[in-house]
């Protein structure tokens, strides 16, 4: 079955344990179909870049799916009908990521050179 990434915003007045069930319930309806998610990472409350919907905050959540298409396309439909669900963006992908995501590694920070500033200038 094809790969898929998915990522999807809820509204910031959501508390985290509705998130959790929102994300169970999108979850049921890939598992009825045949299909697994293979990661579910919170990502947390986080600032958007504009507001949405009155919204300046979501809650981000990535799901890794492993599904059909009629069973990401069933989910979609559900997503778009939810009030709860401002964005979400499905991508097939060649292989999922082991490990944590980009989002949820902090030690890409760390690696960076540190900043000096030049007084001398």
């Amino acid at each position: 079955m094809p790969l898929y990434e998915h990522v999807l915003l809820g509204r910031q007045e959501l508390s985290s344990a509705q998130v959790e069930t929102m994300v169970s319930e999108l979850k049921d309806i890939i598992e009825k179909e045949n299909g697994k998610v293979t990661k579910n990472e919170y990502w947390g409350l986080k600032p958007i870049a504009y507001k949405i919907k009155k919204n300046r905050k979501a809650h981000y959540t990535l799901l890794n799916i492993d599904a059909s298409p009629d069973a990401v396309a069933e989910m979609e439909r559900v997503m778009r009908i939810s009030s709860d669900i401002l964005r979400f963006m499905t991508v097939r992908v060649e292989s999922h990521e082991d490990g944590p995501s980009a989002m949820m590694r902090k030690s890409d920070r760390d690696d960076r050179r540190p900043r000096h500033r030049d007084n001398n200038r």
